[in-house]
């Protein structure tokens, strides 16, 4: 038996989703760890499967758009998480019978990015709307074919979303701390607003108020979504001589690991001074120290739920109602949150 993805990926100490994209020369991968695979699949004699269609690729191909809007969100910190998605909607359109093309475009004007869209033989798209506005995302109707938007979510369009569940990831969150005696908790969101980041705040005021706790506006900070940007906010919060809460949640994890690095420069201990929780988990949250709380997302189950969404307009739901649908995350309990309740 020759070579696999997965013994390459064990050599490699990635993902086997990361070695995929890699193999099929799509974005999400750092040039280091790109190289590094290729090298170690050339070693092993690896040979990628041959296509029987590759004449008719075209009319069958549904298109990725990974769109950057900004960068503060969708960006190198975030490759893993993109690269999971690539991998998940690769997988929901090879069980189609679909192939899948990625194009990627950052900080593109979204007019740029529809005609470009446009010239495309797809069939569908599945667009990343991690960044794009309400706005942004209506520009989308001009393409005028099955689409379906995944990580994020917005009422009053009529196009189909697949989304993680912020609000109740977020009370699990809150319900997590809360059973472990905190009650001083504050939320670190983000100063560049997403619909994400948005919805996760809403969801952090309403789980403080569904568990009676109170909630401090003082607790409530702003911090870049980059990790320099949120341990820059984080350290000039902690300088400026502001209350800390016993326990922190944080809009994601590039901000938590960020705000973790300044929080440890001040010299307060994460979990004995302060409790961290994250939302994505990165492969980061794992290796920091502490290692983080936080929310795992099913990023292959959005990306399968987004396909078939798509394949359901293809053959013959294409004028149905709009569908949104959010699936909820699940808690990964690591070493960043004290127990505080009583021995």
């Amino acid at each position: 038996m020759g070579a696999r993805i997965k013994d390459i990926a064990k050599l490699a100490a990635v993902s086997p989703a990361t070695v995929s994209l890699v193999l099929n020369d799509k974005p999400g991968v750092g040039e280091d760890t790109r190289v590094r695979i290729h090298r170690i699949a050339k070693e092993l004699g690896y040979e990628a499967p041959k296509s029987s269609d590759a004449a008719g690729v075209a009319s069958d191909t549904i298109c990725f758009l990974h769109i950057a809007r900004h960068g503060h969100t969708v960006n190198r910190d975030h490759d893993v998480f993109i690269a999971d998605y690539i991998e998940g909607l690769g997988q929901g359109a090879k069980a189609e019978g679909l192939s899948l093309q990625v194009f990627t475009f950052k900080t593109t004007p979204i007019d740029k990015i529809v005609e470009t869209a446009r010239a495309q033989d797809a069939k569908g798209f599945v667009i990343l709307g991690t960044e794009l506005s309400f706005t942004d995302a209506a520009a989308f109707s001009a393409l005028n074919k099955p689409l379906v938007f995944i990580d994020t979510f917005h009422n009053f369009l009529p196009f189909d979303f697949v989304d993680m569940n912020n609000e109740d990831s977020i009370f699990t969150i809150v319900a997590h701390l809360e059973e472990r005696g905190h009650r001083r908790i504050g939320f670190v969101r983000s100063s560049m607003e997403t619909r994400n980041f948005k919805l996760r705040e809403e969801g952090f005021r309403a789980s403080m108020k569904r568990l009676a706790l109170d909630l401090d506006e003082r607790f409530v900070f702003p911090v870049d979504s980059t990790f320099h940007g949120a341990q820059e906010d984080m350290k000039t919060i902690i300088t400026s001589g502001a209350e800390l809460p016993t326990a922190l949640v944080c809009a994601n994890d590039i901000i938590a690991c960020g705000c973790l690095r300044a929080i440890q420069d001040a010299g307060i201990h994460v979990p004995e001074d302060l409790s961290l929780v994250g939302f994505d988990d990165l492969p980061l949250t794992s290796v920091v120290d502490p290692p983080l709380t936080t929310i795992q997302v099913s990023k292959e189950r959005i990306s399968r739920m987004a396909v078939r969404l798509l394949t359901d307009r293809l053959r013959g739901e294409r004028n149905g109602p709009p569908v949104k649908i959010v699936i909820s995350g699940r808690l990964v309990q690591r070493a960043s949150v004290l127990d505080l309740r009583p021995r």
